[in-house]
Order: C-alpha cells, then sequence, then structure tokens
C-alpha cells in the first residue's frame, strides 16, 4: 500500500470571468457619452442653419432689401452688427445662444424668445396627439400585417403604409378638411379653438398655452369639447405619416420573432397563433419603435411646418413659415436652434429608455 501524498498543490488559477470584466462598459458609461453627444448636434445644426441663412446676404438686406435706401439699409446693418466679418457674427450668436439670447424679429421687434413661449406649446400638443394616432393606428395594423402575413389583408396594411408616407401633408390634410370639415361637417376647419373658448381660456390667471390644459382648468366640458375637436384632423395629418413608419416597422419585427426557435417550440407545444402574437410578438416589436421614436420626433416637427399651415395652427411651424415669407432670418434661426435643441434632448432620453429595455445597447 502506497503512502497518501501530502504535498499542498499549486492554487487554481480563478475562473477568466473573475479575472477581468467584459470590455464596453456600462449603462453609466453609456448615458455620459449619449449626453456628451448632444452638444456637437446641437452646434452642427446651430452651424448650418446660421451660415445657409447667411447665403443670401445679411439679415437686413434680406428683410428690408427694396423697402429701403442703401444708405439706411448700411446704418441699419451697422447698428446691428452686420457689417462685421460673418465668423465673427458666428461666434458671437453662438455667446448669445448659450445664454438663451436669440435677439429680436427684424419684422416686428419681438424677442424670439417670447415668439419661443408664446407658440410652443402649440406645436408640441400637435405633436404629441400626432403620436397617440401614430401608436393608435401603426402599431395594431403592424401586428394584424404581421399575424396575416403574404395575405390579401396584409397586402392592403403595406399599401396603406406606402401611401401614408408618401402622401404629402398638406394633400392629406386639405383632402382630411374637404371630407370631414366642408361635406360632412364633423370637424372645424382650422384654428385651436372656437372663439368662445379662447376668450374662456383668456380669463385664467395663468394660461399654459396647452389649450388641451387650459380647456381641463376652466372646468367646462365645452371648451374641452371644442379644443378636442380643432386638434382632430392636424393630429391625424401628422400621425398617418408616423404611422406607415410604425406600421412597417412593427410588422417586420413581428414576423422575425415569429420565426424564432422559441416561439417554434410554443407553437409545437400546441400554443394557439394569436396567444404567441400577444405574449412573445409584442413586446419585441415595441423595442425598435422606441429607439426610433426620436428621429420621428425630427420628423413631426418638420411636418408640423406643413400641418400647421394648412390648418391655420399657430404654433411653430406656422410662425415659422410666416417668418420665412417675410425673410425674418433671425426668428428663423432662433425657432431651429429651439427645435435643435429639442431633437437633441428628445434623442438622448429615447436612448435612455431604449438602453433600460435591452441591456445590449451600451458601448
Amino acid at each position: 500500500m502506497s503512502a497518501v501524498d501530502v504535498t499542498p498543490r499549486p492554487a487554481t488559477p480563478a475562473p477568466a470571468a473573475t479575472q477581468s470584466k467584459p470590455k464596453g462598459g456600462g449603462f453609466g458609461r453609456y448615458l455620459l457619452i449619449r449626453f456628451i453627444l448632444i452638444f456637437p448636434t446641437i452646434l452642427i445644426l446651430v452651424t448650418m442653419v446660421f451660415f445657409l441663412m447667411r447665403l443670401t446676404g445679411d439679415p437686413i438686406t434680406a428683410a428690408q432689401g427694396g423697402r429701403l435706401s442703401a444708405d439706411q439699409l448700411a446704418e441699419l446693418r451697422a447698428a446691428a452688427g452686420y457689417d462685421r466679418p460673418v465668423f465673427v457674427q458666428y461666434l458671437e450668436y453662438l455667446g448669445q445662444i448659450a445664454v438663451l439670447d436669440f435677439g429680436s424679429t427684424l419684422t416686428t421687434n419681438r424677442p424670439v424668445i417670447e415668439i419661443l413661449a408664446t407658440y410652443g406649446p402649440a406645436t408640441f400638443e400637435l405633436v404629441f396627439y400626432s403620436l397617440i394616432v401614430a401608436f393608435a393606428v401603426g402599431i395594431p395594423l403592424g401586428l394584424r400585417a404581421a399575424y396575416h402575413r403574404d395575405k390579401p389583408e396584409d397586402a392592403v396594411y403595406r399599401v396603406l403604409a406606402i401611401v401614408w408616407y408618401a402622401v404629402p401633408i398638406f394633400f392629406g390634410g386639405l383632402l382630411l378638411k374637404l371630407v370631414f370639415s366642408v361635406w360632412l361637417k364633423w370637424f372645424p376647419v382650422a384654428g385651436r379653438s372656437s372663439i368662445d373658448s379662447e376668450i374662456e381660456m383668456g380669463m385664467l390667471p395663468h394660461p399654459t398655452g396647452f389649450y388641451t390644459i387650459d380647456a381641463i382648468m376652466t372646468g367646462d366640458p365645452r371648451v374641452l369639447g371644442d379644443v378636442l375637436s380643432h386638434v382632430v384632423l392636424p393630429a391625424i395629418a401628422l400621425g398617418l405619416l408616423t404611422a406607415g413608419i410604425f406600421l412597417r416597422l412593427v410588422r417586420t419585427n413581428v414576423i422575425g420573432t415569429l420565426s424564432t426557435d422559441y416561439v417554434d417550440a410554443a407553437r409545437s407545444r400546441g400554443v394557439a397563433e394569436s396567444r404567441l402574437l400577444r405574449k412573445h410578438a409584442y413586446r419585441p416589436a415595441l423595442i425598435p419603435i422606441i429607439t426610433v421614436i426620436g428621429l420621428q420626433i425630427a420628423l413631426l416637427l418638420s411636418g408640423a411646418v406643413l400641418t400647421e399651415t394648412t390648418f391655420e395652427w399657430k404654433g411653430l411651424g406656422f410662425m415659422l413659415a410666416e417668418f420665412l415669407e417675410s425673410r425674418d432670418f433671425v426668428a428663423v434661426q432662433g425657432i431651429v436652434a429651439l427645435l435643435a435643441v429639442i431633437v437633441a434632448l428628445t434623442n438622448f432620453i429615447v436612448d435612455i429608455i431604449a438602453a433600460f429595455i435591452d441591456p445590449r445597447v451600451r458601448y
């Protein structure tokens, strides 16, 4: 019988997983990088707008050219500082934006920040209701299109998605007004509310500018109904643009999910197709929707210009068209700068939500 070997053995190396952390950083690093990226995004947009506006000359000449003599224009340019080098004006403009000073409009001499505060709520309210329309229409129809894949119903939904995205907003808006306002008289033709509602909301001590909230504060259901009736057609005209994108996105993702192994395993156990759609395909299909919402906000804000003009909805889009027509480039710069900030912040928030939902979203 041999002796037992009691010589101590060398320590076993620790598993690789405990020696080093996986590459890629964590949630905090992801947030920090996404937050830092906000600033160059805004800077690029603001810079592009500034120099594009200068392609036709200085703002004074653009707004007053043809109305004033050359001497008067030169005097106004010197007073406003537009006779200095463009790069100097650019640096000064960045300094003003940093302290939220967007200057005053050339045509009305109102501070641009006052324009933003007055008409901004109308645009944000319209975008909010348009997103509701996009969600309410795009997601259910996307699920049904995936459920009836390659059948006539699926083809109908796919064609609708293409039409909604391809039809110009102003044409769709005019069509909605013709059918539902002129022929059927179900909804008002234009505006955000009737005159009676405007008067009643104007009597509030501190109206918010968001007509839905102001109408609720009056405590009068007729005012709320009037305000909501005015927002229906503009929200549909703008929301269907995004609904078409959501429909196609949901359909594609649901079909991909229904083709995975774990869904095939559930199907082999006899789980009904409708239950598979609800339990296994619905949530994964929503994740891409959340990640693209930031991009859709930019699309909705750009579409708001045409929608607000079509329905005489006095928001930032409506005022932007007015200022462009009068060539008031100072006001245009201020409005576009604000929209750039909103789009950048919205993308940042959406990135945070997407990272919470999907842990794979990291750097």
